[in-house]
């Protein structure tokens, strides 16, 4: 007989996600990886005296899910301890929004800042009672006038600043916006206190930045937070000089530091995989190749399958409705949302720059995931990756688009024949599917992220959140791919682009861990790769699609050991204990 199995897990729905999307019964583990997997007698054979034995008494089983967008250290700073939260649930109105803020000046140092991230129009009953009516500096001067107040909004693309951070920031009437930003005023012509897109940063450049070690903190926060979601890897999507006034500086290259720092430490427990971000929002290749040479490798003593670099990220264009995207037909311009069509030489100009963008990145080794948006920026993007490839040949460089809202039917099949991909996150469509319907038409809303082409395509489609953007609940996404119904009503918004489970699960596990170039360690339930699993607390094949995103996380095993488990959370909690 064989050494006996670590750990057991039998009497389960166990959901292999194998070419076959096999389902067994058990699961047997040794030494952090999967032993064996097949009916629960055979597995049960593998037990030993000091073996742990799993009853899963019918629930599902599924390899450790892989958010393959996430910025984890941004998610970490911008939720408690380290900022407010002023999302729904938490918060219901502008009300509610500004009690939190006058708790938090009770409490926080004369003249320190007071952050937060989450709030949406669409919850907040001030502005569902009254269509024109918008968060204003008044409504956090009230409860803080002497503290500095800056409140992201849940898209990472508006800010809401009291008249304190616009005094800092020297925000006046007279302010002129960086490219691509705006500074809402009244009709008097006086800045309300939301600014968007670019305007942000007048403010966030003034905001103490995090030391590497509250960063530590953050991710620490932000990995057991998502080990109670099952996820076990994740890509963290651009650290690095062009991150630094993005997400309140969360996507520095001082995140980047700090994961080094635990990962040599043998404090990070998960399994990270790092786009560098050499240039920001509307650089140069210039940027790309200043922001390159500026970052460090990662050292040789980090264990790669815990913390690896593996490709750089672009911005192309914007995100509807709240940044302008690049397409081939003008959108509708509803509140102020609007649509780049570039045409001529100014095309051609942005054209080229962004395709030696890319050029610079592939030439150097690495992944390229470029955001984009507009079909007509997915078009030159596209073209920018087969060109890059034309002229530095590399098999399998597994280049991809993020987000690709409107990618043509055309455009996904040139994809798949150069073995490139796509990362949509369908939980931001469920959350704005009908804002879309207004700001694009409901022909072009009904297709956005349009999932099942692309996996009919070809494409190994990957499955993200976007945190902080949306929470990291993957069965949420899951829910939002089967069905394609908006949050707000629920009604369908493009049926026809939904997607089978084998296909929304892959996205989450086996198609990241593609992504990863780690298919053959990681993202399914097979002998040999590491033991990264997620029990859920029912069976995923039977539930309504409806109640998915509330079906709980029961354990999450990160390399054969159980990294949370339900119970004990909730005896912890029940209990009072740490």
């Amino acid at each position: 007989m064989t050494d006996p199995a670590d750990l057991l897990f039998v009497n389960g729905d166990v959901l292999t996600v194998d070419a076959e999307f096999s389902v067994a019964q058990a699961v047997a583990v040794r030494e952090g990886r999967i032993l064996a997997v097949g009916e629960t007698a055979e597995i049960e054979a593998l037990a030993g005296p000091h073996t742990r034995v799993i009853d899963l008494a019918g629930r599902t089983l599924l390899p450790g899910i892989n958010d393959s967008h996430l910025h984890a250290a941004a998610w970490g700073l911008t939720r408690p301890p380290f900022a407010l939260a002023v999302g729904h649930p938490v918060v219901r109105s502008i009300a509610d929004i500004a009690e939190s803020v006058r708790q938090a000046a009770a409490t926080t140092p004369a003249g320190e800042w007071i952050t937060g991230l989450g709030w949406d129009l669409g919850y907040l009953a001030e502005c569902l009672a009254d269509p024109g009516r918008r968060p204003h500096r008044r409504d956090l001067d009230a409860v803080s006038p002497d503290h500095p107040v800056g409140l992201t909004d849940f898209s990472g693309h508006m800010l809401w600043v009291n008249s304190k951070a616009l005094e800092i920031a020297g925000i006046t009437r007279d302010t002129s916006p960086p490219p691509g930003g705006v500074i809402d005023v009244d009709a008097a012509g006086e800045p309300t206190g939301l600014l968007r897109e670019g305007a942000m940063s007048l403010v966030q450049r003034h905001l103490p930045p995090a030391t590497v070690e509250l960063r530590k903190q953050a991710i620490r926060s932000a990995v057991a937070a998502l080990h109670a979601e099952g996820i076990t890897s994740y890509t963290e999507p651009g650290l690095g000089p062009g991150g630094v006034e993005i997400l309140g500086g969360g996507l520095s290259t001082e995140s980047l530091e700090a994961y080094v720092e635990l990962a040599r430490a043998g404090e990070l427990d998960a399994r990270v995989r790092v786009l560098l971000l050499p240039a920001p929002m509307g650089g140069s290749a210039a940027d790309v190749t200043a922001g390159l040479r500026d970052l460090a490798a990662i050292p040789s003593d980090v264990d790669p399958e815990l913390l690896a670099v593996i490709g750089v990220k672009i911005f192309a264009d914007g995100v509807p409705p709240n940044e302008t995207a690049w397409m081939h037909e003008a959108y509708g311009a509803a509140g102020g949302h609007g649509s780049l069509c570039v045409h001529g030489a100014d095309a051609a100009l942005q054209q080229a720059e962004l395709t030696e963008m890319v050029r610079i990145a592939h030439a150097a080794g690495y992944q390229v995931g470029v955001h984009a948006t507009g079909d007509r920026t997915i078009d030159a993007v596209t073209d920018a990756f087969i060109a890059a490839s034309r002229a530095h040949p590399r098999q399998d460089a597994r280049h991809y688009l993020i987000h690709a809202d409107f990618t043509a039917e055309e455009t996904l099949a040139k994809l798949a024949e150069h073995g490139y991909s796509v990362n949509m996150q369908p939980a931001i469509k469920w959350t704005i599917a009908d804002l879309m319907d207004e700001v694009v038409g409901k022909e072009r809303s009904d297709y956005q992220w349009p999932v099942r082409s692309a996996a009919e395509a070809g494409l190994a489609v990957c499955a993200s959140s976007d945190a902080p953007i949306t929470e990291p609940n993957w069965r949420q996404g899951v829910a939002a791919m089967l069905l394609r119904e908006s949050r707000a009503t629920g009604r369908p918004s493009g049926p026809e682009q939904c997607v089978d489970l084998a296909t929304a699960i892959r996205a989450y596990t086996i198609n990241a861990a593609r992504q990863d170039f780690a298919e053959t360690w990681k993202g399914s339930i097979e002998v040999g790769k590491v033991a990264d699993l997620c029990v859920l607390g029912g069976d995923l094949r039977a539930i309504d699609p409806h109640d998915i995103p509330t079906l709980p996380i029961d354990l999450t095993v990160l390399g054969g050991e159980i990294v949370f488990d339900r119970q004990t959370a909730v005896r912890n909690v029940a209990g009072g204990g740490a």
